[in-house]
């Protein structure tokens, strides 16, 4: 038996080797994709899974995501994309206004796509592209008209600290001002100065607007808390916000358009596309919705062609 041992392992050692051989490797991605999403709520949460979803179906597990939340904090949001940039990512999803231009301040080589993003003039370089959820200030200025033809004074809520917001409501007041309507704009620095200036806003205005603001959206309860009581209604830009505080928007599909990112962004990887060749995409359409709950508590009488929120 001791002579034959030699024999056995000589013969245990080649299948060993054998079986190392035929094991299947576990192969790297061929491309690495980073995420800096610049808070959390649902339309950047429902255009990053979109962008997701996109690159997933076109690549399957040729691509990995690095993804991050600044939880809409601008020091997080550069260390975020600053360590992305040093790991050399293949591109950056930028996920809303504030995250897109530290972006592009943090490279000119790594291809970087928006989406979320309601103004692009203000992004310069060649590496830059993306999608829009930028709906035109007539359609919202006809909303605002259609539903509240009696009303004197439009107020806007937003944060001073996002240009996206200050983008939207400088187009608003030209577009309400053509069909005859005074605004007045309430700026607040942080989220802890919304309640106090929602209450002014409140008791000076009509009707009050709330653009696509990330700030806003993610307190949007303080504004349901003044606003409610006070029978002051109010249009956002988006629909999670509407959900809380408002009585109607003009919607967008996130999902969607975070999807035609992802188109954009496989073309960039596989087709050796260049990113100034891809123009900015806009959304293709918007949907009139509204708030049932809210509406019936202020007793406004919605007119036909609006979608109740979670409809079809």
């Amino acid at each position: 038996m001791k002579k034959g041992l030699p024999v056995f392992l000589a013969i245990a050692a080649a299948a060993v080797c054998v079986i190392a051989v035929v094991l299947p490797q576990k192969q790297k991605p061929d491309y690495t994709i980073g995420i800096c999403q610049f808070t959390q709520h649902d339309p950047l949460d429902s255009a990053t899974l979109g962008f997701k979803t996109a690159l997933t179906d076109k690549l399957g597990d040729k691509v990995r995501f690095i993804e991050q939340n600044a939880n809409g904090d601008l020091t997080l949001c550069t260390s975020i994309v600053n360590d992305l940039v040093a790991q050399d990512v293949d591109l950056i999803l930028a996920n809303a206004t504030n995250a897109l231009l530290t972006a592009a301040n943090a490279t000119e080589d790594i291809p970087i796509l928006g989406t979320s993003i309601t103004d692009y003039s203000q992004i310069t370089g060649d590496n830059v592209s993306g999608t829009s959820d930028l709906i035109p200030a007539d359609i919202q200025a006809a909303m605002i008209s259609e539903l509240f033809p009696d009303a004197k004074t439009i107020g806007i809520i937003y944060c001073s600290a996002e240009s996206n917001s200050q983008y939207q409501a400088d187009a608003l007041k030209t577009a309400l001002a053509s069909v005859g309507y005074p605004c007045q704009t309430y700026l607040f620095a942080e989220a802890g100065d919304l309640s106090s200036v929602t209450m002014t806003a409140a008791a000076e205005c009509d009707v009050l607007y709330i653009p696509t603001d990330n700030t806003v959206a993610s307190n949007a309860q303080q504004v349901a808390n003044i606003c409610l009581p006070e029978k002051v209604p109010v249009i956002t830009g988006e629909e999670s916000t509407c959900l809380t505080c408002g009585v109607a928007t003009i919607s967008v599909d996130y999902q969607a358009l975070g999807y035609a990112t992802g188109e954009m962004a496989a073309k960039i990887l596989t087709e050796g596309t260049a990113v100034s060749a891809l123009p900015v995409q806009y959304a293709p359409s918007f949907t009139k919705r509204y708030n049932e709950t809210i509406c019936e508590q202020l007793g406004i009488d919605v007119p036909e062609g609006y979608t109740p929120l979670g409809g079809e």
